[in-house]
């Protein structure tokens, strides 16, 4: 039987050597290659045969290493020199390899690597959740003790009277109660367009914080609101008598208040119920065509039905209403895009 770790009792055929006989000159070569050693083995030799065969062929020899300089060295920089050289260069002493495999090098091992961050949402966002719900409450108290101012307003909206005086005059609280429901709906238009940013444009700003983009966004449209506004009063004091201006601006404050009202369950659906981005697009269309459509009727009753400048109608809205709103969207989209990161 063959021993499985040593060739110490192998069989008679193998052969260690290789004799060689040239013009009556007899020579013996050993093996110089782990192959040629392994050629002398019978075919059926085990693994541990084999490398029995092989330590027994070659004995490990002394490592000496060179002690000449080295000669690889950084453009700009001399050859190399001996390492035990003092004032020899830092890259020669400790390699980038060198040092982060010492183990004293390192004070901490990290497993991995780190994940994405979690892109911002408002559905997550304690603050902005704690402000749409005390906006919300607001809302109900204030329509709550308004009611009456309200529903007069909206009982005479589509009423023609034969004068100009359809709406009676406002108290303090009554038109706290408006310019409220006016910076609601900035708010509620600054968190849809934000939205829209985050979908459309970029998730990540150069800003600080997301709420510094919202307020941005709402310093926007509380600036269009205003600009709007004062536009309309230039024109109509050109063309109209003053108590048809300021019934026409007690209407367009009446026509955005109703607007945040009505955006707000669009805004609510949206950061609770995840509200699919189509269905908002749709709904948001729907309340701001609705919205133009009540504009331009309330602009045909106050200034053009005596006239009967249904023509002139369309065409001084759309210099101040249409295209207005085109130019505002266009630096809304610009404005997102000017913040975002770009990679």
């Amino acid at each position: 039987m063959i021993p499985q770790d040593s060739i110490t009792h192998v069989e008679p055929t193998i052969e260690s050597s290789t004799t060689i006989v040239t013009d009556s000159v007899v020579r013996h070569t050993t093996p110089r290659t782990p192959y040629q050693v392994l050629r002398t083995l019978p075919r059926d030799a085990t693994p541990a045969q084999q490398d029995s065969a092989i330590q027994a062929t070659f004995q490990p020899a002394e490592i000496r290493y060179s002690s000449q300089p080295d000669t690889l060295h950084l453009p700009g920089h001399g050859k190399g020199v001996k390492l035990t050289e003092v004032d020899i260069p830092i890259y020669y002493e400790k390699t980038f390899f060198a040092k982060s495999l010492d183990p004293a090098d390192r004070t901490a091992t990290l497993y991995g690597m780190p994940g994405d961050p979690v892109p911002y949402t408002l559905r997550t966002d304690n603050a902005m959740t704690s402000l749409l719900l005390a906006s919300f409450v607001l809302t109900l108290l204030l329509l709550g003790s308004t009611h009456r101012f309200f529903f007069h307003q909206l009982k005479g909206f589509f009423y023609v009277p034969r004068t100009d005086d359809t709406f009676m005059p406002e108290t303090s609280t009554e038109l706290r109660a408006q310019f409220f429901l006016l910076a609601q709906t900035c708010l509620l238009m600054a968190i849809l367009q934000f939205d829209y940013t985050q979908k459309f444009i970029g998730e990540t700003f150069i800003l600080e914080s997301d709420y510094m983009l919202i307020g941005i966004y709402f310093l926007m449209f509380i600036g269009y609101f205003a600009v709007r506004s004062l536009l309309y009063s230039i024109v109509n004091n050109v063309f109209f008598d003053n108590k048809r201006n300021i019934l026409w601006q007690k209407t367009l404050l009446l026509i955005t208040s109703l607007e945040g009202v009505a955006l707000f369950p669009l805004v609510l659906l949206m950061v609770f119920f995840n509200l699919s981005t189509q269905n908002v697009i749709l709904y948001f269309t729907i309340v701001l065509v609705f919205t133009k459509i009540l504009t331009f009727y309330k602009c045909y009753v106050i200034f053009f039905r005596r006239f009967g400048g249904f023509l002139q109608n369309i065409l001084y809205l759309c210099t101040l209403e249409i295209i207005p709103i085109a130019a505002f969207w266009s630096l809304l989209v610009l404005t997102g895009n000017f913040y975002k990161i770009n990679y």
